[in-house]
């Protein structure tokens, strides 16, 4: 009897468990069901009581349907759950809603300590989330990588270009301007192309920064040239050279590639060089750091032996010891500039360079 009676309750404990397993599984396999059966339109414009065109035209935004409308196809879209399929969406409108930005450099060189990357490319996505849009970051640091972005964008998967840090040797621009899609380049293309653009103004920063050395009373100014294949390289020297020359003093020169290393190298060149010079304009404030560091190794005191002046104003620059004085150039501002630029453009709406102004911040180095 006893033997009977604990078969009884095990017979009931494997038809309970089968029976909660199998409501579970029901559960689930309608959980799943209920997902992938998504609202369509056609079930929105049921419930709204009007055409399915109608409820396509509310929900991409369409200016042609009436308030009462429109409001009743929101509330059948809210009651339902319905979302667009961005997809077909896209397929309809041919757009992608996402922005190519273009940043000529390898990857070490744009996720290095030099915090201009990092500004355009947070300035830019924080624009473009505004405008409803979605960047894409490509690099293009290689002659295989410069082939790999540009079929990526002949393949119509962006509305835009924005290029960045463009040498002389990029093909990039000009292959871009062959393809039907907007290109707006952070700064004056290295290549004569007929892009529009966005600039700060290189060579009246530079000029400042030596009229204010001459100003201090200093008489043999030196400059650490950026990489000479980049607009910001070349026109930064022409406004340390042309000042220069209207005073009649001789130029000194010595070439970086706009790194921390290369500064403190060329530094140590200058003062080989001419030991006597007294100050120094460094076309970027990495390499202003650098030759602050390589002075220091020499024995040289800053500002009393060698002014120095940078270029950008990093935040570093208001820590370096001394402080440094540089020209202040608004990459955030030049970001957002250019990332409306391109967003007129892909609106067919007329764009003309624009350049941006500057200005020197004067702090202990100098």
């Amino acid at each position: 009897m006893a033997k009977r009676v604990r078969r009884g309750f095990a017979t009931a404990r494997v038809g309970l468990a089968a029976r909660w397993q199998h409501a579970v599984v029901s559960t689930v396999i309608e959980l799943r069901g209920s997902q992938m059966r998504r609202p369509t339109l056609e079930a929105v414009a049921a419930r709204a009581g009007v055409s399915r065109s109608t409820v396509s035209r509310v929900v991409n935004g369409q200016p042609t349907v009436t308030p009462d409308i429109r409001d009743m196809v929101m509330r059948a879209v809210n009651e339902l759950g319905y979302v667009p399929n961005g997809a077909a969406r896209n397929l309809v409108t041919q757009r992608t809603n996402s922005v190519a930005l273009v940043v000529s450099e390898p990857p070490n060189r744009v996720f290095s300590d030099d915090p201009m990357f990092s500004t355009v490319i947070r300035a830019a996505s924080l624009e473009l989330e505004t405008a409803g849009k979605q960047v894409v970051l490509l690099l293009a640091g290689s002659p295989e990588s410069h082939a790999r972005v540009e079929k990526y964008i002949a393949g119509g998967h962006v509305d835009g270009v924005m290029l960045v840090s463009s040498h002389g040797a990029d093909p990039l621009p000009v292959a871009l301007t062959r393809l039907r899609v907007p290109v707006v380049s952070y700064g004056r293309p290295a290549v004569p192309v007929a892009l529009p653009y966005v600039d700060n103004d290189n060579v009246g920063g530079a000029a400042g920064a030596v009229r204010h050395l001459l100003e201090r009373g200093r008489r043999r100014i030196a400059t650490i040239a950026g990489p000479l294949d980049t607009v910001g390289g070349q026109d930064r020297l022409t406004g340390y050279r042309d000042v220069l020359r209207d005073s009649d003093r001789r130029s000194i020169i010595a070439v970086g590639d706009f790194t921390r290393e290369s500064g403190a190298v060329a530094m140590r060149q200058l003062l080989t060089d001419d030991p006597g010079l007294d100050a120094v304009f460094a076309a970027n404030d990495l390499m202003a750091i650098g030759a602050l560091h390589a002075l220091r190794q020499a024995g040289r005191r800053v500002p009393d032996d060698v002014a120095v002046v940078g270029y950008d104003d990093i935040e570093a620059a208001r820590y370096t010891d001394p402080p440094l004085t540089t020209v202040h150039s608004a990459h955030a501002e030049q970001t957002v500039a250019m990332v409306r630029l391109l967003l007129g453009l892909m609106e067919d709406s007329p764009a003309d360079p624009l350049i941006m102004p500057t200005e020197l911040v004067v702090r202990s180095s100098s």
